[in-house]
């Protein structure tokens, strides 16, 4: 019985950590290519409402799923255009999205509010699925659970081994440079922003699908902020991205069990828990200016205008 609640406090845990993790994973290539967007829980609840609205209207999660994959990548569009093509500030622009994105999602939504919808369900290794504590935990998961963990590999992969990341890289490091080059910049800060709104709205999909099935305009609570963070905590790299996502995440799931077992804490101070260990997390980040100094890319919120 030790093993059945330890694998289930661990699966928890991960479930928690999911979402934060591939909005995250979004956010750290848009940032690498010198793109701020802080408009991720905007992007989230767009990609949430599409896709809980997609799947009740045809049956199938994961064609709400994909949905929600095109209206987060669409919605960041509106983000790009502003800030890379008309050079608006991208910080303003960031945060103007993610209000956008809570009143568009509450007004999409509001006709789905306790209505349910199809869910995407865990996939069961056949054999592996039942080997105690390990079974459950690595081999019965949610798909978007296994896909968060391709997708930090592959982004590792993608940074450090490919000549894209290379240049993905060059351009958030120094975009006139790489202009120079003959390296179109405002085509791939486009083509990274897509792919942080893709993510972003695919972490709306496993809230709405999945860890939450049903519809509310307060779905995100937090976590695109959250997930922006995290790209911080883990100065742009991978794989300490995956790390920090399974400490806040655990921090998370661990407010909510405090809820759970009536411990005599007030129950907003414990809801609170996540954020104040964020802000003490950033905190205690900014202090070693170094290691922020030698990860950050270089242009990163930067305006890019080529010369004529």
């Amino acid at each position: 019985m030790d093993f059945y609640y330890a694998s289930s406090f661990i699966i928890s845990i991960m479930a928690a950590s999911t979402p934060l993790l591939l909005a995250a994973s979004g956010e750290l290539i848009v940032e690498k290519s010198g793109v701020l967007n802080l408009g991720v829980e905007g992007m989230m609840l767009i990609g949430a409402i599409a896709g809980f609205a997609t799947a009740h209207a045809t049956g199938n999660a994961y064609a709400g799923l994909v949905a929600s994959a095109v209206a987060g990548a669409l919605i960041s569009m509106v983000f790009a255009v502003l800030t890379l093509s008309f050079l608006a500030n991208q910080i303003a622009t960031g945060l103007a999205l993610t209000i956008f994105g809570h009143g568009f999602a509450a007004l999409l939504g509001a006709g789905y509010v306790g209505i349910s919808a199809p869910v995407l369900g865990k996939i069961a290794i056949p054999g592996l699925a039942l080997i105690p504590f390990f079974g459950p935990i690595l081999f019965d998961q949610n798909i978007l659970i296994y896909f968060s963990f391709v997708m930090i590999a592959a982004i590792a992969w993608f940074l450090r081994k490919t000549h894209a990341g290379l240049i993905l890289r060059a351009v958030g490091d120094s975009h006139d440079a790489a202009h120079a080059m003959g390296y179109p910049v405002i085509p791939i800060r486009y083509a990274a922003t897509a792919f942080g709104g893709a993510m972003a709205g695919i972490a709306g999909a496993y809230l709405s699908l999945y860890y939450s099935p049903l519809w509310s305009q307060d779905l995100a609570a937090g976590r695109g902020w959250i997930a922006l963070a995290l790209v911080v905590f883990a100065a742009w790299r991978p794989f300490w991205l995956l790390a920090g996502a399974y400490l806040f995440g655990g921090i998370t799931y661990l407010s909510l069990y405090l809820q759970g077992l009536g411990v005599p804490i007030p129950s907003p101070l414990i809801s609170a828990l996540p954020y104040a260990g964020t802000v003490i997390v950033l905190v205690l980040i900014s202090r070693d200016r170094r290691r922020i100094r030698l990860n950050q890319p270089a242009c990163l919120g930067k305006y890019f205008h080529a010369a004529a």
